[in-house]
């Protein structure tokens, strides 16, 4: 008995050095197949090009006077964009109509969209006089209706004007006076210059970054506008060190994405209230002015609503739809959600690339395709 029980201790002993090697193995091979799974992940991520947001920026050429404008991409996936200015013909082309710089951009974004702006910086042919007999529609609005990243054919005023003469040939003309970067008050300021184009239906196509912004909402915020955001995150350095991480890269690149999108959310969502309430209730006096004037003319003025693309089942920025809901219908101002017309499609499949989140041609054919029956509605008999 006194044997057996001087043995224990060393039993128990051996026992214990037993487990910590077992737990010590079961560390390693937890390390190892950590470690293996994460130079897998790095392999494939390296094996399909993936790289970082910030190194994927899409690029911008002008040309003289700001006539002639290209939007530049770094690839090409749906095969959409027609001008490669890594070609010699393409790149002379434009050096020929004065634009500089392009070997830079090509570089890194090859893949382009030709822009050709009027005197008035429209994209647009020449205004001049409406001739007799035609319904004049003209289209207000930023980069979502002039077209960023798409062709000209393919921009929500070609196709409205197509579908709308399918069935009056020539009765109808569409003007695309929409520009880029363009907000309140400047978007009222253009509706005044195109009144002397005699139009019959203003159509006001709205992006949610539309609003005048009061003083106190830009110094208590900053920019936390989801479109320009994304832009300041994607300019960076041509490419990423040959020896930085895909994987870190990746993580990095997702909670980005979550921070931006939870702080822009924010943004626009704040932009319809208190935060910025004198800034939204000018804009509102501008909107209604605008009603108010083209009514005067015997023509009218259409709100038509874009949705920013990201989640339109689950939308987040529904709120905001909301306040300008509420504010045409107080306001007696005809207006179209297009959402719906656009909400049955990933988000994705609605970008024009996967780094410029603006609606591609598809997009631009639905919301022509909304436009047309509440247009016709309004237009003078």
């Amino acid at each position: 008995m006194l044997r057996e029980k001087r043995e224990a201790p060393a039993e128990v002993t051996s026992k214990g050095r037993a487990t910590a090697r077992e737990v010590a193995l079961h560390v390693l091979l937890v390390a190892g197949s950590l470690g293996a799974c994460v130079l897998f992940a790095e392999a494939v991520l390296r094996l399909v090009g993936y790289q970082p947001a910030r190194f994927r920026a899409p690029g911008e050429l002008w040309g003289p006077r700001e006539r002639v404008f290209l939007d530049c991409y770094p690839t090409n996936p749906r095969g959409y964009f027609d001008l490669d200015l890594r070609r010699p013909d393409v790149r002379a082309r434009y050096e020929a109509l004065g634009m500089t710089g392009i070997d830079g951009v090509a570089a890194r974004a090859p893949f382009a969209v030709e822009f050709r702006y009027n005197h008035l910086f429209f994209r647009e042919r020449e205004l001049g006089p409406k001739a007799a007999g035609v319904t004049r529609v003209v289209l207000l609005g930023d980069s979502f209706t002039e077209g960023q990243g798409v062709k000209e054919a393919d921009t929500t005023a070609r196709r409205l004007e197509s579908l709308l003469n399918a069935s009056a040939p020539g009765r109808w003309e569409v003007l695309n006076c929409a520009r880029r970067g363009a907000d309140f008050p400047a978007l009222h300021k253009m509706f005044e210059k195109i009144l002397a184009y005699e139009p019959d239906v203003v159509v006001h196509a709205m992006v949610l970054n539309d609003p005048e912004r009061s003083k106190a909402f830009e110094a208590q915020r900053g920019l936390d506008d989801w479109i320009l955001e994304r832009r300041r995150i994607l300019a960076a350095p041509d490419a990423p060190a040959t020896g930085s991480s895909r994987l870190l890269d990746f993580i990095r690149d997702r909670v980005e994405a979550r921070r931006v999108g939870r702080e822009t959310t924010r943004w626009y969502l704040d932009l319809y209230g208190a935060p910025n309430a004198e800034g939204w209730a000018r804009t509102q006096d501008d909107m209604r002015d605008m009603d108010r004037r083209m009514r005067e003319r015997g023509g009218r003025f259409l709100v038509a609503s874009w949705p920013l693309l990201v989640d339109l089942q689950s939308y987040p920025f529904a709120a905001a739809d909301e306040a300008v809901a509420r504010f045409c219908a107080a306001a007696a101002i005809p207006r179209v959600d297009l959402r719906p017309a656009l909400a049955g499609r990933p988000a994705e499949s609605l970008w024009v690339h996967p780094v410029d989140h603006h609606p591609n041609e598809v997009a631009h054919g639905l919301a022509a395709e909304a436009l047309v029956g509440p247009i016709r509605a309004l237009a003078p008999r």
